[in-house]
């Protein structure tokens, strides 16, 4: 990645949440004047996500509006005019620029399993996975079970829900189909290591 981002597990508690990132985009680009600070202000006060207390509604907020923070005027459109699935692949894309344990998974794992031809991700992919990070990171290796555990299961969670693999269970891989437009513009911008991260090299 261009940035190294500090390893986190905070992913397990803020997930793909799609319609909720839609509604970010859209409030941010309703009241350009407004500080992403006021923003998010205004979404614990309002409730606009819908979250029950004030905890998450502050920390959904937090992380979405920093995931907005990657996009440009372009991926923002997209995002909120383009179809469903490029919707999504934005959302992926959001993720993959903000969190580099994720983005790790994928580029090495998720993009690795096109590459041998293994349509499946299975536990022990996400276990061994899990271990090198532990073993190249101490941040990672002072985690619980119960984290690796959680990060699995949201990680799951996120594929399945951005139409990146077929199941939540066997988890065959289900090749996402990004526009020319939008792969081209990743290229274009300098970040085609993460739309390799989501179509496998190719």
């Amino acid at each position: 990645m261009k940035e190294k981002l500090k390893y986190s597990s905070g992913i397990k508690s803020k997930p793909f949440l799609y319609v909720e990132f839609k509604k970010a985009a859209e409030l941010m680009l309703e009241q350009p004047d407004h500080s992403i600070r006021d923003l998010k202000k205004k979404t614990v006060e309002e409730n606009i996500f819908q979250f029950d207390s004030t905890n998450r509604k502050k920390e959904v907020a937090s992380a979405l509006f920093k995931r907005l923070k990657v996009l440009d005027d372009f991926l923002i459109d997209k995002l909120l005019n383009g179809t469903i699935d490029s919707g999504k692949q934005i959302t992926v894309y959001s993720i993959l620029k903000t969190d580099r344990l994720f983005f790790e998974f994928m580029n090495e794992v998720y993009k690795d399993k096109y590459q041998v031809r293994d349509p499946y991700l299975r536990d022990k992919d996400f276990n061994i996975f899990f271990q090198h990070k532990a073993e190249q990171s101490e941040r990672v290796a002072k985690w619980v079970d119960y984290t690796y555990y959680k990060l699995k299961q949201v990680y799951i969670r996120i594929l399945f829900e951005a139409n990146f693999i077929k199941d939540q269970d066997e988890r065959e891989i289900n090749k996402p189909l990004i526009s020319p437009e939008l792969e081209d513009h990743l290229i274009n911008i300098g970040d085609k290591v993460y739309l390799e991260a989501m179509l496998g090299g190719e």
